[in-house]
Parts: C-alpha cells; sequence; structure tokens
C-alpha cells in the first residue's frame, strides 16, 4: 500500500519537472483516460507522452509549478488491482493555490511487478480548471 504513495509523489515530481515521458512510463499500455466529456484510450506510448505534452503546455502557460497528490482511499479489488482516489493540489510558483482537482485511478501491477495505471478518470477537473480560469480574469 505504501508503494502507492510513493507512485503518486513520483507522478507529483514528474508533473512539476514536465516530464512527459516519465509521466507516461506510469500507465499500462493500454490504457484509458475517462471523463464526463471523453474517452481516450491510448494503444501507444509515444501517443500518450504527446497528450501529456499538451497538458504541460497547459501548466506551463499558467505557471502550475508545484503539485501535491492527496491519497484518499486505497482499495484493493485483486493482490494485482487497486482502486485509488487522489485529490490533486496545484500551485504556483509562489506555493498559492490554482486549483485542486479529484481523480479515480485503477492499477495494476505489470509483469515487472510495478504499479501501472491502466484507468484513469477525471472526477471535476474541467469544472475545476474552468472555475479558477473565471476568478481569475474576474
Amino acid at each position: 500500500m505504501q508503494r502507492i504513495n510513493t507512485f503518486f509523489e513520483n507522478y507529483a515530481r514528474a508533473l512539476e519537472m514536465y516530464n512527459t515521458k516519465g509521466l507516461s512510463f506510469m500507465y499500462h499500455i493500454p490504457c484509458t483516460m475517462l471523463s464526463d466529456e471523453a474517452t481516450s484510450v491510448f494503444t501507444d506510448g509515444g501517443k500518450l507522452e504527446g497528450f501529456f505534452n499538451q497538458g504541460a503546455t497547459f501548466y506551463r502557460q499558467f505557471g502550475i509549478a508545484h503539485v501535491h497528490a492527496d491519497v484518499w482511499m486505497k482499495r484493493e479489488l485483486t493482490p494485482r488491482i487497486m482502486l485509488v482516489k487522489v485529490t490533486w493540489h496545484y500551485k504556483d510558483g509562489l506555493g498559492a493555490p490554482i486549483y485542486s482537482c479529484d481523480y479515480h485511478y485503477t492499477m495494476k501491477l505489470d509483469k515487472a511487478n510495478q504499479w501501472r495505471i491502466i484507468l484513469s478518470v477525471s472526477v471535476n477537473e474541467k469544472e475545476r480548471m474552468e472555475e479558477w480560469q473565471r476568478n481569475r480574469r474576474g
């Protein structure tokens, strides 16, 4: 279970460093990213990395410099499959909050016994990001 916390600490560091290749290695291929608006299935690590490159551009543009993951729930479905709920906190270079959002992940141990994300569900990131942008403009 502690390995899950460490996994998301490493994920947060990769986000802060805009390490899109590192982020893509944290996912099982194929993987699915799901939200109310879209379903994206990635069968190629290079395309997943390209997806993360788009996100890194957004993070740079809006000054996201610090990322913290609060792991709220870990539930073992099988010895090799885990459900995880994470609240992500994004901050600027001075440590001021930008926005927070919730994700649910289904993770699976790979052949090398490393956790990988196989399903990522964005619960409210779009809404929280839009709210932050509205408040920023207002």
